[in-house]
């Protein structure tokens, strides 16, 4: 029998004063998310749950909820660890995704369909090779997509970029060693949206013109981005 896909559907919730966005989705969990920056509620469950039990989950978040919205933005946003594990919410290029292992397959690969992360391997991965597999799509998509950036702006900055290279950061978006001309991106960047990749590019590379983070600094990035400062927000905290 043939079954009519339910199509994703995003509406506001108002809880008491709490403003929430919803959006019900092909997803097996209920996911609650608060943004420290923006102090956006958002939550993703699946068509199943009812507006009932949806309203009884976030009531029951409720102290959560409002020890995030409390909390000050930080200086500093860490990529948050995960375990890969099957059903997690993976993120890439500013979309979440269902993570949905399979097996049986000749090599290990990561592909995109509909609102799934699906990756396969000949036997089922463990955590570690699970998440290098989706590691390595990251670092293939950013080392993709960072050369068109840089050709793109090159030109419009007047500076030269003689290297770049994508890594696991800590505590931070990227880096820029104006000696050698060589900047460094964060291998999370790709969880992002291409706003925001652009973003951390661009900014790295006004380094090239000004080292310091001072109100030249801050000129460049208006004449380059005129909306940096609203992109930075979105990255939840300072880029250094």
């Amino acid at each position: 029998m043939f079954r009519r896909k339910k199509v994703e559907t995003t509406y506001e919730l108002m809880i008491d004063d709490i403003r929430i966005e919803v959006t019900r989705k092909r997803i097996k969990t209920i996911r609650l998310k608060v943004n420290t920056a923006t102090k956006k509620i958002r939550v993703s469950c699946p068509h199943r749950v009812s507006e009932r039990e949806l309203i009884d989950f976030i009531q029951s978040k409720r102290t959560w909820i409002e020890k995030y919205l409390s909390k000050k933005i930080p200086t500093e946003v860490l990529p948050e660890e995960k375990k890969f594990k099957e059903g997690d919410a993976i993120f890439f290029k500013g979309k979440e995704y269902e993570l949905e292992v399979r097996t049986g397959s000749n090599k290990t690969s990561v592909t995109i369909k509909d609102d799934k992360i699906i990756l396969s391997s000949r036997k089922k991965p463990d955590q570690k090779k699970r998440e290098k597999a989706i590691q390595d799509f990251y670092r293939a998509h950013l080392k993709e997509e960072i050369p068109k950036l840089i050709a793109k702006w090159e030109p419009v900055m007047n500076v030269s970029v003689s290297e770049f290279g994508v890594k696991r950061m800590k505590t931070r978006w990227g880096t820029c060693n104006i000696r050698v001309r060589r900047i460094w991106l964060s291998l999370a960047l790709a969880e992002k949206s291409p706003e925001l990749l652009e973003y951390v590019v661009v900014h790295e590379m006004v380094h090239l013109h000004e080292r310091l983070h001072n109100q030249r600094f801050k000129n460049f990035m208006t004449l380059y981005l005129p909306n940096w400062k609203q992109l930075q927000k979105q990255l939840n905290g300072r880029i250094d």
